[in-house]
């Protein structure tokens, strides 16, 4: 594991560019990903507390990604990104701008051109930002707006969020047996949860309690919160049958909320690649998918959806 992903921000005032060089601890395919759908976006984009709400995204040229960046007072505003120039796994490039929830300018507010080149090398990619204004002013706001410590807490937030979470459930199930669990979020009650399913059902945590405060800080994260930890990271509690009962906190200081409807899943973990792409196509047929199965950057093969009779599910390969 890399200890130390590269971060560079830089001000061209001549050529009234902001220049931002960014590693990721994955391969290119992956990071690209993450750029370009959806349901990785909503996970990332915004710096913590606040969290975005994907309207819309068309991936192409002329296409637009709309989408509202939302507060914990559940405030919304709403931006766009205009496509420009897309080179799958190389270069992607949008004109962002203010608007409102149907995409239609606020010519008030200024426009950056964003410019993103993706790069990979020996498992690391990297990904060069240039943003392009026309006015110098336009910069000078951006900064004094705190546009550079809220860009990188958006790029490394929810890594170390899912990334951890998914290396500590890989430590509890360290080969590919087939298994199914019930997966809990919770909105920072999960110990007094977990504590009482432990008495009603006589058992005992698997590798104990892990808490965000154990978490690597394999990329340089900023500093956590002391508010989110001692929160739950991942617990882990046989109830019947050899059942697993799952659990976690969802920060709202990482952008995540619990509502009625995402606070639980069904969570299958088959034996092979080919068994979890069979299961989700057949699960999320007639249903919503939430996040398309794929392979993601903590490891796994992994999709989530909600069936047409509206259950959730989670499907995770571990890749050993």
């Amino acid at each position: 594991m890399k200890s130390s992903l590269l971060f560079n921000f830089s001000v061209n005032k001549e050529n009234k560019t902001i220049n931002i060089q960014r590693e990721f601890n994955a391969e290119l395919e992956l990071v690209w990903k993450a750029w370009t759908e959806a349901e990785l976006l909503n996970q990332w984009w915004a710096p913590k507390p606040y969290h975005i709400e994907t309207k819309s995204l068309d991936l192409k040229v002329g296409g637009m990604w709309l989408y509202a960046m939302v507060s914990p007072e559940n405030e919304k505003t709403w931006c766009k990104a205009d496509y420009k120039e897309i080179e799958p796994n190389k270069l992607l490039s949008w004109l962002d701008a203010f608007c409102e929830e149907n995409g239609i300018e606020n010519t008030l507010k200024p426009r950056s051109l964003w410019t993103n080149l993706f790069t990979e090398k020996n498992g690391v990619t990297l990904v060069d930002i240039i943003l392009k204004h026309d006015k110098l002013e336009d910069i000078e706001t951006m900064i004094k707006m705190g546009f550079k410590e809220g860009f990188e807490m958006a790029l490394s937030n929810l890594d170390q969020y899912i990334e951890s979470q998914f290396k500590l459930r890989k430590q509890n199930k360290p080969n590919n047996m087939a298994r199914v669990s019930t997966y809990l979020n919770f909105p920072g009650n999960t110990e007094e949860a977990f504590n009482f399913y432990k008495q009603v059902f006589k058992s005992d945590f698997i590798n104990g309690i892990k808490r965000f405060d154990e978490v690597p800080d394999d990329h340089n994260h900023p500093p956590m919160d002391e508010s989110v930890k001692k929160m739950v990271l991942h617990v882990e509690l046989p109830i019947l049958g050899g059942h697993i009962l799952m659990g976690t906190d969802a920060p709202k200081e990482f952008g995540m909320t619990v509502n009625l409807g995402n606070n639980m899943h069904i969570n299958l973990e088959p034996e092979s690649r080919e068994e979890a792409k069979r299961l989700f196509d057949a699960l999320s047929e007639g249903g919503n998918i939430e996040m398309p199965i794929q392979d993601m950057f903590w490891g796994a093969y992994f999709g989530s959806c909600a069936d047409k009779f509206g259950i959730n599910w989670m499907i995770n390969y571990q890749n050993q």
